[in-house]
């Protein structure tokens, strides 16, 4: 599994630095990963091709949208 990464960077570029969002982000990554990694192995062991489930996945992660507003 990958590790979470060490600077979880700001939008103007700056990282985080408030333990507690720190340990929040580190236990979401840790979470979200061990739910990547078995919903791919299910699909995969169901017989679905490693790469589609990968474009799959891919394809959710970029329809995200940001809960914050931002004004144009």
């Amino acid at each position: 599994m990958i590790a979470a990464p060490e600077l979880w960077p700001q939008p103007d570029g700056s990282a985080i630095s408030c333990r507690e969002k720190l340990r929040m982000l580190k236990e979401n990554h840790a979470e979200l990963a061990q739910m990547l990694t078995d919903s791919f192995e299910d699909a995969v062991l169901m017989g679905v091709d490693a790469a589609a489930m990968r474009q799959i996945l891919i394809e959710m992660v970029q329809s995200l949208h940001s809960p914050i507003k931002t004004s144009r």
